[in-house]
């Protein structure tokens, strides 16, 4: 069995978070899931707006674009195709989950394109690429996957997404507000074969709200003030990645700007190489630490973690200037952690 992917291009990286595209989960034809009282698209389409609204309200400068405003079916290939040919610098698609016969599991969680870790994720994969069943060039668009097959799913375990480190992020980001803000439970960042991911060249995440085939939740979900919260919650999740983001481009620049000038103490350990203002590559994230990073990574020189949000994220090499830092990511990019990138910190902290 063989599947026909396509690699979308991506956009030459900027300084500032300038377009952001909202995509709201099924429409027309395809209603989703459909719970007791509503139906996944009217949500995710209320909510998605709702997002947009309040994004606009807060960031005036940045370009909002939705994937669909009304009722209507739009192919997972073309919602994609949206963000790509607006140059988006973050693709938020947003969702209801559902879970058949059985009406107590709840909570959100937040997605990524990457290998599913097991049956549940890939459940919620095959049943939101399902609308691809609904479209009537599916064959051609997607080289003849079979959204409800076990093993069309192999193909993603071979898909490393260049924006996969970006989107964890982000994700991080959406999951701790929806648990915050929100006070949703917590189901975690994960990672599956999402088509709709997949096809989009930038930093990229699917949210499932909470569990439609849940009364209590389908309830909150479809009242108001449960839809505010929630897109409350996703767009000051987008606030903190724009600061982060741009606050990164311009420290970094400005290192540039200053011909890499530090005040780095040099040291034969990580930990003393953490003094001063230093410049790693950032190349993986794991839920949980390892027990001996430098074995698992011994391709890899001074590997190093620093926690966040509750994820470790794992950094190779610790170099005075950011010329350094870039070289080497070269080199760490080249045994195949292609989304890695340089990460600054001062004293040991990330700035």
């Amino acid at each position: 069995m063989s599947f026909l992917f396509f690699v979308p291009v991506a956009k030459a990286q900027t300084a500032k978070i300038q377009t952001v595209v909202i995509d709201a989960g099924h429409g027309g034809k395809d209603s989703g899931a459909v719970g007791k009282k509503a139906k996944e698209k009217d949500i995710t389409l209320a909510v998605a707006k709702k997002v947009g609204s309040e994004i606009k309200k807060k960031y005036p400068g940045v370009k909002v674009v939705y994937t669909r405003t009304t009722d209507v079916f739009v192919e997972l290939l073309e919602r994609a195709n949206i963000a790509n040919r607006n140059n988006a610098d973050l693709f938020i698609s947003i969702h209801c989950n559902a879970v058949a016969k059985s009406s107590n599991t709840c909570g959100a969680e937040t997605f990524v394109m990457g290998d599913h870790r097991n049956s549940a994720n890939l459940a919620v994969a095959k049943r939101e690429n399902a609308s691809i069943l609904y479209e009537s060039n599916a064959e051609v668009n997607y080289g003849g996957f079979d959204p409800n097959s076990t093993e069309a799913y192999i193909a993603f375990s071979f898909i490393q997404s260049e924006f996969k480190q970006r989107s964890l992020e982000f994700a991080e980001l959406v999951q701790n507000e929806l648990v915050g803000t929100a006070k949703r439970g917590n189901r975690g960042v994960q990672q599956a074969g999402f088509m709709v991911l997949y096809k989009t060249a930038m930093p990229s995440v699917l949210v499932e709200l909470g569990f439609i085939s849940n009364p209590v939740e389908e309830a909150y979900m479809m009242s108001e003030e449960g839809q505010k919260i929630l897109a409350s919650a996703i767009a000051k999740a987008f606030g903190t990645y724009k600061n982060n983001f741009e606050k990164d481009s311009v420290d970094l620049q400005q290192e540039i700007t200053d011909g890499g000038k530090t005040t780095t103490t040099p040291g034969n350990t990580v930990a003393d190489k953490n003094k001063g203002v230093v410049y790693k590559v950032q190349f993986t994230t794991k839920n949980r630490p390892l027990d001996n990073a430098a074995s698992v990574y011994k391709n890899l020189q001074d590997v190093d973690y620093y926690e966040h949000n509750g994820m470790y994220k794992y950094t190779a090499g610790c170099f005075s200037t950011k010329a350094e830092a870039d070289n080497y990511l070269k080199v760490v990019q080249s045994k195949g952690y292609t989304d890695a990138f340089v990460v600054r910190f001062e004293n040991g902290v990330r700035k």
